[in-house]
């Protein structure tokens, strides 16, 4: 925008902090990892490595080194998108899983191929400056030598402990003592420390084809697990031209498919043919129109989003004028409208962005799924696994069934906006289905509303739930608002103040001489800069 709106209405102990080189995570010691990397000279692709490799010893409870990640690149000119998610064992198909009504979310039978790794040696070799050996020495002292956890880390962990603390390699690992530490513990791993030191001297090579590719295969075979040599050894990640569709004077990009981006930009399609600035902030009008906008996005989303070359309609079918202007005819301001249909859930996730003095941008993200993953942890090694594979669908026929070497439907995306060429935001907000709904409730208060990206990240928010037949609501919301809601039909469900189910953004928007960079209260996480 042109012209912000620096008030800071919400409740919050958080300011932005304005400065020429900045980080944005979820997690403090992230942050100060990837400062670490621009003080000695990188730039925004090495600062948002060394925090995400950082984060996958400090926040455990929501990502890991054998998870999944994406990202947005501006390198001074252009944007570049890179898929760093993995593909399920080849051996996988609909009939390993029959009798299911859903897959599982745990052991082997959930873990794809892990692609995180591959995208941080991708992006450093093709944007970074700093040696990649290199962006792993605060992630390795930190795991060597233990850090404190933090507390919305700690709550986490032990809401997460009694679902996977039966599995004694996850355990031994993450539950020292037979317990999840508590804030402030001091918590180490030096297998993770020495496994981490393997991918930087290797750049990556011995995770998917090397010692560690080795002992993730064994452990399969341990388990009755179908991964294969062949199916680490034949991954990549790819890069990929965003999707784009504009709102107002924006223009918002997002990651194609296998992830739920187009979510965001169908629903900010619909929106775009609404007055939406006229409805006032914060009114019950504005929410109304934005929800019903999502769930018609959702809809068409989980009917059709899948790997790419099992989906039947190109992502851009959906963002024909034609179509988002038939949509947006469908919205009642009167009524709300409940359309069916199901949605993954993924309660862990980590999203942080970073920017330099030179003008490179950075919007990344990368998870376990959910929280710290299958609960499988490859002994020896700190690997703690993804569970994407419980995103694939069982239904036969849907464009995102099982099936091997397939991509699984993913929830985790990245996004950025640009404006006349020109980089604007770089942001996120991580959390299942939250984050479509998160990039526009963000995009609504920025464009639509003129506010600085902290007091968007404050704000109250709502979430659609994973049924889509309700939508929670946070604490801070005007009741008379709430009350207008329910008039016209949205059945609400009112979330107590320490929920996590409203995802955490982190947010840098470009000025003229700096950048403004946001981490908001719903995390431990911090925004840092200089």
């Amino acid at each position: 925008m042109n012209s912000l709106d620096w008030r800071f209405p919400y409740a919050s102990q958080r300011m932005p902090i304005l400065a020429r080189n900045v980080v944005a995570t979820s997690q403090p010691l992230a942050a100060q990892a990837g400062l670490r990397m621009l003080l000695a000279g990188g730039n925004a692709v090495d600062a948002a490595l060394a925090a995400a490799i950082a984060a996958t010893i400090v926040e455990p409870v929501a990502n890991g080194i054998g998870g999944d990640a994406f990202a947005i690149v501006w390198d001074g000119t252009r944007l570049h998108g890179l898929n760093g998610s993995g593909r399920s064992p080849a051996a996988w198909s609909s009939q390993r899983f029959a009798g299911r009504d859903v897959m599982p979310s745990t052991g082997w039978d959930s873990v794809t191929v892990p692609g995180a790794v591959s995208a941080w040696s991708a992006l450093s070799q093709r944007f970074g400056r700093l040696p990649f050996a290199q962006l792993f020495a605060p992630a390795i002292e930190y795991a060597r030598h233990g850090f404190p956890v933090a507390p919305i880390v700690a709550r986490q962990w032990a809401d997460q402990a009694g679902a996977l603390g039966g599995n004694p390699d996850f355990a031994g690992a993450f539950l020292p003592r037979g317990a999840a530490p508590t804030a402030g513990d001091a918590f180490a791993f030096p297998e993770q420390a020495r496994t981490l030191e393997e991918i930087a001297e290797s750049h990556g090579e011995s995770f998917y084809r090397g010692d560690l590719a080795r002992r993730m295969v064994a452990d399969a075979a341990r388990h009755g697990g179908a991964m294969a040599p062949e199916d680490l050894a034949s991954h990549q990640p790819v890069w990929v031209e965003p999707l784009e569709q504009r709102y107002r004077s924006c223009l918002v990009h997002e990651l194609p498919p296998n992830g739920q981006g187009l979510a965001a930009l169908v629903a900010l399609g619909i929106l775009s043919r609404l007055d939406v600035a006229r409805l006032g902030v914060d009114s019950a009008d504005t929410v109304h129109v934005q929800i019903e906008a999502l769930k018609l996005a959702f809809a068409d989303v989980y009917a059709h989003v899948a790997d790419p070359a099992a989906m039947r309609f190109d992502s851009r079918a959906f963002l024909d004028p034609a179509y988002l202007e038939a949509q947006a005819a469908l919205i009642d301001m009167r009524r709300a409208h409940w359309p069916g249909s199901g949605m993954p859930r993924d309660e862990g996730t980590v999203y942080l962005t970073a920017a330099d003095a030179a003008g490179m941008m950075v919007s990344f993200i990368q998870s376990n799924y959910r929280g710290f993953g299958s609960g499988v942890v490859v002994p020896e090694t700190g690997i703690s696994l993804n569970n994407r594979g419980s995103g694939f669908s069982l239904v036969p026929g849907h464009p995102n069934q099982v099936a091997g070497h397939k991509l699984p439907f993913h929830t985790i995306i990245p996004g950025f906006v640009t404006r006349d060429g020109r980089p604007v935001m770089s942001f996120g907000v991580m959390g299942a289905n939250m984050q479509p709904q998160g990039h526009v409730q963000m995009l609504v208060r920025f464009a639509d509303q003129g506010q600085n990206v902290q007091a968007a990240a404050d704000a109250p928010r709502w979430k659609i739930t994973e049924d889509q037949q309700s939508v929670m609501v946070e604490p801070d919301f005007d009741p008379a608002v709430l009350a207008d809601l329910e008039s016209r039909g949205h059945r609400l469900i009112h979330a107590p103040r320490e929920s996590t189910d409203f995802g955490a953004a982190q947010l840098i928007h470009r000025l003229e001489h700096c950048y403004v960079a946001a981490s908001e209260r719903r995390r431990d996480g911090q925004a840092v800069g200089f």
